[in-house]
């Protein structure tokens, strides 16, 4: 056994597998003990806030302000300016304002704004222009200039006699607040989804019940190939008929398409986390009753299952004493690749909405089809499913990793 571990941790594929796997879960199992805060509330109000430090805008107003010599304007123009508006002021500039195509670049937002400023004119001539054209420019120039204007925020307070307003401060541009002055702040490291929950607590939470998922379904599918596999294989004959016509009956009809036909019959309501990774793991255990029927075969007329045979000793002892060890790699191997196979049926499910339905959980599958149902990947909110793809990646990667290292070690035929 010890020299098995041995060979097994000598394997390359199966060390980087193994550690990519294992860095997973100790981040899974790790950060709620640091982070408590309930992974589905919903902190945000409003959708797919963008990845940052969130700071209270009363506290940046009321608290301590510092005066630096930082020049702005130009953040503030190229976070202002679409890119949309750029290439619109790039194209008049060239048509009409008489800059050559090199000069005017619209990613340099700064020469860009300072060519505007210089040459454009809603008097100048420009033909082939519709008049609504015309008038986007002069609202565009109109945009640029109040951007350009340096102007103080006023800051106004409610007079308690005479109910006006009165100005109580002015907030130039060159003032900033040291963020860690701020009492009320909140980081989102992956943003918010479309709940405005944080992305990066749901994320790992969502990991955990899909490996839970994962290790049910594979449970289940690993248990039912090897019960199947081992009585096919070692009673032939009848047995072995019947149990290969459902075995093949299973084959014949994708699995997928059971797996979407059972998860609706059972309805909305009744889909927990639980059933769902039953319902994966009892409709995925045909390949593995088909791996582990064809070593048994191999195995059960070898000399010291004979002997056995010829002792006396009962088919459960000979089975779990004189088989099932020899075949032990081969159904962690098998073990292995249902759990990756449930993760990524469960997702499968989600996206069609055919998932766990819960409010107290969020499985990967889940967030993938609540970012898609809200147009995520439209609207550019990258944060919302893409860690939850390099997620899915990584969790299939390692454990498909970690199976082939296991495979070169215990098959004869691919050892180097």
């Amino acid at each position: 056994m010890k020299n098995t571990i041995k060979q097994v941790f000598h394997s390359p594929k199966f060390v980087i597998g193994f550690v990519i796997f294992v860095a997973i879960l100790l981040t899974v199992f790790i950060y709620p003990i640091f982070v408590t805060a309930d992974p589905l509330a919903m902190v945000g109000n409003g959708n797919f806030f963008a990845p940052g430090t969130y700071v209270s805008v009363k506290d940046a107003v009321q608290g301590k302000h510092y005066t630096l010599n930082i020049e702005v304007s130009a953040g503030a123009i190229d976070s202002k300016i679409s890119a949309e508006d750029k290439d619109a002021m790039k194209e008049w500039l060239v048509k009409f304002g008489g800059v050559s195509q090199a000069d005017a670049d619209a990613a340099d937002t700064e020469t860009l704004v300072e060519l505007w400023v210089a040459n454009y004119s809603s008097d100048a001539e420009q033909k082939g222009l519709t008049a609504s054209r015309k008038k986007y420019y002069v609202r565009l120039n109109d945009s640029l200039s109040s951007i350009l204007e340096d102007n103080d925020v006023i800051i106004a307070q409610e007079d308690p006699e005479t109910g006006e307003l009165v100005q109580s401060a002015a907030i130039g541009s060159k003032e900033f607040v040291n963020i860690n002055e701020a009492d009320n702040q909140r980081t989102f490291i992956l943003g918010t989804d479309n709940f405005g929950r944080d992305v990066l607590t749901e994320l790992l939470d969502a990991t955990k019940t899909s490996l839970r998922v994962g290790l049910i379904a594979g449970t289940v599918a690993t248990l039912i190939g090897l019960f199947f596999g081992l009585l096919s294989g070692y009673l032939g004959g009848v047995v072995d008929d019947i149990i290969m016509f459902v075995t093949n009956l299973f084959t014949v009809i994708p699995s997928f398409v059971l797996l979407i036909l059972i998860s609706y019959s059972v309805g909305q309501a009744a889909r927990g986390v639980g059933l769902v990774a039953v319902i994966i793991g009892l409709t995925s255990w045909t390949w593995t009753t088909r791996s582990v029927r064809s070593q048994v075969i191999s195995l059960r007329n070898r000399d010291h299952v004979n002997l056995s045979k010829l002792s006396g000793h009962s088919m459960m002892r000979i089975v779990l004493t004189d088989i099932l060890p020899y075949i032990a790699s081969y159904v962690v191997m098998a073990f292995i690749l249902q759990i990756s196979s449930g993760i990524l049926a469960e997702a499968q499910l989600s996206m069609l909405g055919l998932g766990p339905s819960t409010s107290t959980a969020a499985t990967l599958g889940l967030m993938m089809n609540w970012a898609t149902l809200y147009s995520a990947h439209l609207n550019g909110s990258w944060w919302a499913y893409f860690p939850v793809v390099i997620m899915i990646a990584l969790i299939s990667f390692s454990l498909n990793l970690m199976n082939t290292g296991l495979d070169q070690i215990f098959n004869p035929q691919l050892r180097d």
